[in-house]
């Protein structure tokens, strides 16, 4: 029986040579270390914990640790990663989001579900939750002023282009109306405080929105997201008729590219640094007195080095009012912004944020809202 057992074992290590199965199937980490012997995939250690919430659909193993019998090891050696994506992933439609290793758990355990357990990629009818082009349902969502959840009715249009909710159940007049050609979503578990918790913003008058909405049911709270994907990918399909989808589906929807307290101080330079929240979102830099308010105090256009923006670390001499050691000076064609961070390691993190902006050269729709910012009343 030993050699027996160590035969599997060795045989199980080898599944892991075999082309496509040196990532994890579902979120695409190097160097899986478990398996589903139901399934016949190799997956993460994160991902395998995701897996066992699926038990009467996938039972997982260590490949290193378990034992594992000859037929476990056959089945695995007879799928792998490969056929199994080719099965489970037929039609995953191009908006729908596949999340990395990075991402947050309800995203990634809502694709293992959808994959697995409700085979919404083998069957086009599964998917008309966020491919329909139209969806209501209530969310919680975060009060503006009080910071209490209520519950609220929202309306997605791809025929309208709009994104819309009430406030009473019976209301005829919504009230916001989001524009899906400005409309983001992004998952913010931490900063809102549940697992299931959508940051959407919005522009109005050219400020940016933010609203805060979860739902208790996680496969409800995906579906919304991958609805206002689906939108904006068919309202860019539209306005870009030339553009690949490699080219729109970056701007589907976006995380921030950082986000965390800095103090700042004002335009000149006199008054005291306070304080701030700040958000880093393509090259808006915005700053918010409390992480969840409505609406940002200000916002600062973060153009490219080809344009004259540049970031230094330190603060210009003769500054005075701050009370964290850690300066950053944006310089601007027009202006220089002084933050200071709380640590030296906030600080790089920060620099290095602003830096891959910087980096990054201008899109042409981008030096219209560079004008508006220079222009803003």
């Amino acid at each position: 029986m030993d050699s027996d057992q160590e035969m599997n074992k060795q045989r199980v290590k080898k599944l892991l040579e075999k082309p496509g199965n040196g990532k994890c199937a579902d979120c695409g980490a190097a160097d899986p270390e478990w398996a589903s012997y139901t399934l016949g995939v190799l997956v993460c250690h994160s991902c395998s914990g995701l897996h066992r919430n699926i038990a009467q659909i996938s039972k997982v193993k260590s490949i290193l640790l378990d034992p594992w019998s000859s037929s476990e090891v056959e089945f695995v050696d007879s799928v792998g990663n490969d056929a199994a994506k080719a099965k489970y992933e037929q039609i995953v439609p191009a908006f729908y989001y596949r999340p990395t290793h990075k991402d947050c758990t309800l995203l990634r355990e809502q694709w293992i579900r959808a994959k697995y357990e409700r085979e919404e990629f083998m069957c086009v009818e599964k998917q008309e939750p966020y491919s329909a082009g139209y969806r209501e349902g209530f969310l919680w969502k975060r009060g503006r002023d009080n910071g209490q959840f209520l519950s609220r009715k929202f309306i997605l249009s791809e025929r309208e282009g709009v994104l819309k909710y009430f406030n009473k159940q019976d209301a005829r007049e919504p009230k916001a109306i989001m524009k899906i050609n400005t409309v983001n979503a992004t998952f913010q578990p931490t900063k809102i405080g549940t697992a299931h918790g959508l940051q959407i913003t919005y522009l109005k008058d050219n400020s940016t929105r933010n609203i805060f909405v979860y739902h208790d049911d996680g496969k409800e709270m995906v579906d919304w997201f991958n609805a206002i994907r689906a939108a904006r990918f068919h309202y860019l399909q539209v306005a870009f008729p030339g553009a690949s989808n490699s080219d729109l589906l970056p701007k589907l929807t976006r995380n921030y590219i950082k986000e965390g307290y800095m103090e700042k101080t004002g335009p000149k330079q006199k008054e005291g640094f306070k304080k701030r929240w700040f958000t880093m979102d393509d090259r808006r830099l915005m700053y918010f007195k409390e992480p969840l308010d409505a609406y940002a105090r200000g916002e600062v256009f973060i153009g490219s080095k080809d344009n004259k923006y540049t970031v230094l670390p330190g603060l210009p001499a003769n500054i005075q009012g701050y009370h964290w050691q850690f300066g950053i000076t944006i310089v601007t064609p027009d202006r220089k912004f002084l933050f200071t961070c709380e640590t030296e390691e906030d600080q790089r993190d920060w620099i290095a944020a602003f830096q891959t902006v910087i980096n990054k050269p201008m899109l042409p729709q981008e030096y219209a809202v560079e004008a508006y910012f220079k222009h803003k009343p």
